[in-house]
């Protein structure tokens, strides 16, 4: 797994929607996320720190899990399917340790409201993230062997377009 921090967020005018960007610790890679408006503002809350008069959805988990004993260790990115992400939220109560489907950008906005970490899978770091800065020889070679086994069916698969 790999450790990310949120970077910032943007707004995607084509698809009127906001991205979430994640960066790695050493800032070679980062993830964008596609969100909504409702979920980019409760992660901006978050970022910001942000206390609202009466608590918002996520502040109300937040104080839940809190009022059940039970803590967020963190929050794992795993996987993408048909260009959907999907998280778990790794939880501990009474030393179990659980595991909760979740969206990442809920995912996010409660990591950012209990300090814990966010984590990507390998499986995510490797087909999803984008090199930043100068790219070394591993990723040159797994670039590589991405494009040897790519199909014409594949590209319209990436670029969201069913053959």
């Amino acid at each position: 797994m790999m450790k990310m921090k949120v970077q910032g967020l943007m707004f995607d005018q084509k698809n009127s929607m906001a991205v979430v960007i994640l960066i790695d610790e050493e800032e070679k890679r980062t993830l964008p996320i596609w969100v909504g408006l409702f979920e980019a503002q409760a992660i901006l809350l978050g970022l910001e720190g942000v206390k609202t008069p009466r608590p918002l959805t996520h502040d109300l988990t937040v104080s839940l899990i809190r009022t059940l004993g039970a803590e967020l260790e963190k929050v794992v990115i795993t996987k993408i399917v048909d260009n959907t992400f999907y998280a778990l939220l790794h939880l501990k109560v009474n030393q179990e340790e659980l595991t909760v489907d979740a969206r990442p950008s809920d995912g996010i906005a409660l990591a950012l409201r209990m300090d814990v970490p966010i984590y990507i899978s390998e499986e995510i770091r490797s087909s999803t993230t984008v090199a930043t800065g100068e790219i070394d020889d591993k990723e040159i070679e797994e670039f590589s062997q991405f494009l040897d086994g790519l199909k014409p069916d594949d590209l319209k698969k990436y670029l969201g377009y069913e053959p």
